[in-house]
């Protein structure tokens, strides 16, 4: 797979489809209601663990549409080497939903960060801060997959925006400013590129 991308950015292969490929203006809970959280996610065993370790301010924070049985919180763990353990564990479906994400559509790991004060995405999985953004086989690029599956962001009138321009922050908190910095850097030299590919094809 590696073959297929140009750019390495901390370690990671740069798919550039995220420069072009279209999304919504920005995540609106209001309008979906957290349906990417819908089907679950993996996470790091590390991020399990962690999950796990405060699993009774966790219980606390459920509401009633959610398991407070923390051993129907999750799947069993598997390999996968895009984990940085090298082992993924799923996170469990309950009620049609992630079992972390509540009757309202918020996830309950980030809402115990922010009440805890601390940076709202402290406890949350990578994988749950990224999409539309996921790293397969070693490469950055975008969950088509899980994409087509929502209502909302996969709708052509809804997407006004790009992966790279709505998910600013996430890939920031990936990549540091300066890995940032690096891949706005290639953005710009790939879009260029690209149009004067695109003016070349046009007829005289």
């Amino acid at each position: 797979m590696s073959g297929k991308f140009e750019k390495t950015i901390k370690g990671y292969l740069i798919d550039p489809i995220i420069f072009t490929q279209k999304f919504v203006h920005h995540c609106d809970i209001g309008i979906c209601s957290g349906e990417c959280c819908y089907y679950g996610v993996y996470t790091d065993l590390k991020e399990h663990e962690l999950i796990m370790s405060m699993k009774e301010r966790i219980i606390k924070a459920m509401d009633a549409s959610q398991p407070k049985d923390p051993s129907l919180w999750f799947e069993s763990p598997e390999e996968d080497s895009d984990f940085p353990s090298g082992m993924a564990v799923g996170t469990e479906v309950h009620n049609g939903k992630c079992v972390f994400l509540d009757k309202q559509g918020f996830c309950t790991l980030q809402k115990i960060a922010v009440e805890e004060g601390e940076f709202k995405w402290k406890y949350k999985p990578i994988y749950c801060i990224l999409f539309p953004l996921v790293i397969f086989e070693g490469a950055l690029t975008v969950d088509d997959e899980h994409l087509a599956r929502m209502h909302y962001c996969s709708v052509a009138k809804n997407q006004v925006s790009t992966v790279f321009e709505c998910c600013t922050n996430e890939l920031i908190y990936l990549l540091g400013e300066d890995g940032f910095a690096e891949l706005d850097e290639y953005r710009k030299e790939y879009l260029k590129k690209q149009n004067g590919v695109e003016s070349a094809k046009q007829p005289e």
